[in-house]
């Protein structure tokens, strides 16, 4: 199947509140203008440097999605046009992308990582780590950031059970920072579900699916 046929069939498959993420690392420029033309436009990349070549190559409407681990010292390059940052997992980056989001005049939209998996490779945060970060002052004085949800990875593993509580893990502590108020703070958006396990995501609460292998084909 072409990546337009890949991508139409799993948009078709999607329930109507669920964003799709394309994600294109690693992938040509010419496979992102294929799914363009059949009208995706939010792409997920995990290296900020090649997320940029592709930015300054492809048209302007796309929405940039950084889903990698984000180094402090690679935020200036995205900073400009960056639209969704997944993977954030400390109050040190989070003032950092402030930093750099003031410098161009912009608020940049931020998912918190919460760490849900048995794998020690996963980055995040655990529950209380979320609770101390969004309860302190200064996460609450960053007017250039906007945390509107939490992202998550599970385990790796042929055990759907496995996976499935996880999610739900996430799913209830996502259900529970629901009611924090801050200025910079408005919850709608849970990113999990990857190619191998989305549909369980889903089930599970999933707003916000990350798809590559489906879409593009294997690495």
């Amino acid at each position: 199947m072409t990546i337009k046929e890949n991508l139409l069939a799993i948009k078709n498959s999607l329930p109507e509140p669920v964003t799709l993420v394309a994600v294109s690392k690693t992938k040509p420029v010419s496979d992102l203008m294929e799914a363009y033309e059949a009208g995706q436009r939010i792409f997920g990349e995990n290296k900020i440097q090649e997320m940029t070549d592709k930015w300054e190559q492809l048209p302007k409407d796309i929405q940039w999605h950084m889903i990698g681990h984000v180094q402090s010292n690679k935020v200036k390059y995205m900073a400009s046009y960056v639209t969704l940052v997944h993977g954030v997992d400390s109050l040190k980056l989070l003032q950092e992308i402030n930093k750099q989001a003031k410098k161009h005049d912009r608020v940049i939209d931020c998912l918190l990582q919460i760490y849900i998996a048995e794998e020690e490779s996963k980055f995040g945060l655990d529950a209380n780590e979320l609770n101390e970060l969004l309860q302190s002052e200064t996460f609450k004085e960053l007017q250039h950031i906007r945390v509107i949800g939490l992202m998550g990875m599970a385990t790796f593993t042929d055990s759907e059970a496995q996976i499935k509580k996880e999610f739900q893990n996430l799913k209830a502590i996502f259900d529970s920072t629901k009611g924090i108020t801050a200025a910079n703070f408005d919850l709608s958006v849970l990113s999990m579900g990857m190619s191998g396990d989305y549909k369980i995501a889903i089930a599970c609460g999933s707003t916000m699916v990350r798809i590559g292998s489906s879409i593009f084909g294997t690495r």
